[in-house]
C-alpha cells in the first residue's frame, strides 16, 4: 500500500534533506554573481541525482516485493550493511566535531563557487545528491523499501516523487526563496548557512545514528521474518 510505503521512506527523506554541506553550498551559490542561473542549476542537479539513483534502484530491486525471493533477502542485507555504514559515519562525524573556539572545516572546493558556470553547478548538485555516500545509502534504502512494498508502477512513481520532493526541500527551497524575494532573504539564508557550517558534524552524527538504527532494525527484521 502506498501510505505505509511513504511513511517508511520519510526518515530517509528527512535524512537526505538534512545535509549541511549541500545546504551551505547552495546558499554560497546564491551569493555569487551568477546566482540566478547557478542556483536553479544546482537545485536541478540535486533533484536529477536523486531521481537517477532512485530509478536505477527500482529497476535492480524488481521482484523484492516477494518476501521469499533472493532479491528481497538481498535488499534486507543491503539495508543492514548501509545501517552499519551509517553507524560508522555517525561515530566519525562525532569525533570530528570542532571543539570550543575551533573553526569548523568545510570542503576546499567551496571557495571556487564564485567561478562556477551553470553547467558545473548542475554537476555539483548531482554529485552531492547522487554520489554523496550518506545520501546514496539513504536513497538506496528508501527506494529498496518502495520496491519491497509491492506497489503498482504508478504508486512507485508517486512514492519516489515524494521522496525526491522531501529530500530536496532544503536545497531547492532556498533557491525558490531567492528567485522570488531576491536579496530580502539574504540575512536568514546567511544565518542558516552559518548554523549549518558550525554544527555540520553534530547534525550529521545525530542524523546518521538515528537512521542507522532504523536501517539495522529493518534489515534484521526482514532477514529473520
Amino acid at each position: 500500500m502506498l501510505g505505509p510505503a511513504i511513511g517508511d521512506l520519510l526518515p530517509s527523506a528527512v535524512g537526505v534533506a538534512l545535509s549541511p554541506v549541500p545546504i551551505v553550498a547552495v546558499i554560497l551559490v546564491l551569493g555569487t554573481p551568477r546566482a540566478r542561473s547557478n542556483g536553479p542549476a544546482f537545485a536541478l542537479g540535486w533533484v536529477a541525482g536523486l531521481v537517477v539513483v532512485s530509478v536505477v534502484v527500482l529497476i535492480v530491486a524488481g521482484g523484492a516485493d516477494d518476501p521469499d525471493s533472493g532479491t528481497s533477502d538481498a535488499v534486507d542485507v543491503v539495508k543492514l550493511l548501509f545501517g552499519l555504514l551509517l553507524l560508522a559515519v555517525a561515530w566519525q562525524q562525532w569525533r570530528k566535531r570542532p571543539r570550543a573556539g575551533q573553526e569548523p572545516e568545510m570542503p576546499p572546493w567551496m571557495s571556487a563557487l564564485d567561478h562556477f558556470t551553470a553547467g558545473r553547478s548542475l554537476g555539483l548538485g548531482a554529485l552531492l545528491s547522487g554520489v554523496n555516500p550518506k545520501n546514496l545509502a539513504l536513497t538506496l534504502a528508501a527506494v529498496a523499501g518502495i520496491a519491497q512494498a509491492g506497489l503498482s508502477t504508478g504508486d512507485e512513481v508517486t512514492a519516489v516523487a515524494v521522496f525526491v520532493l522531501l529530500g530536496s526541500l532544503t536545497v531547492a527551497g532556498p533557491v525558490v526563496a531567492y528567485m522570488v524575494a531576491g536579496e530580502r532573504v539574504r540575512r536568514p539564508l546567511d544565518r542558516a548557512k552559518q548554523f549549518m557550517a558550525d554544527e555540520n558534524a553534530v547534525i550529521m552524527a545525530v542524523v546518521c545514528l538515528v537512521l542507522a538504527a532504523k536501517l539495522i532494525g529493518d534489515g534484521i527484521a526482514g532477514l529473520t521474518d
